[in-house]
């Protein structure tokens, strides 16, 4: 005697979802925001005092782009203001000490060195 098994009813499953992948929008950087910083490091180390003045211009006018429309960039355009300052200020000190010791040589009268 044989019995037979009575045949498995397959358990009910959870319904599949299938979530298909959207594109996220992604705010864009502000361009001047991203030239400042570029000019504010040049003004450190290759074109000391031009790439300063537009470091700082193009940092004010990013930060202001950057409220008026919400696009990303903020520390982008600080940090450019920041280094085209500090470029300005390093500018104006080296500008400062050449004049005073150009001033100082002349005023000291070179010529009284070379009597004979």
């Amino acid at each position: 005697m044989t019995e037979k098994a009575a045949p498995k009813t397959p358990k009910a499953t959870k319904p599949v979802t299938v979530v298909t992948p959207e594109a996220v929008p992604v705010a864009k950087t502000n361009v001047l925001a991203i030239v400042a910083l570029v000019a504010g490091i040049a003004g450190l180390t290759v074109i000391p005092f031009v790439s300063s003045i537009v470091a700082v211009v193009t940092g004010h006018m990013a930060r202001k782009e950057v409220r008026r429309t919400g696009e990303q960039g903020e520390g982008l355009a600080l940090a450019g203001l920041i280094t085209g300052y500090i470029g300005l200020g390093l500018g104006v000190l080296v500008a400062v000490l050449l004049i005073a010791f150009f001033g100082i040589v002349i005023a000291s009268g070179m010529n009284g060195y070379y009597d004979y």
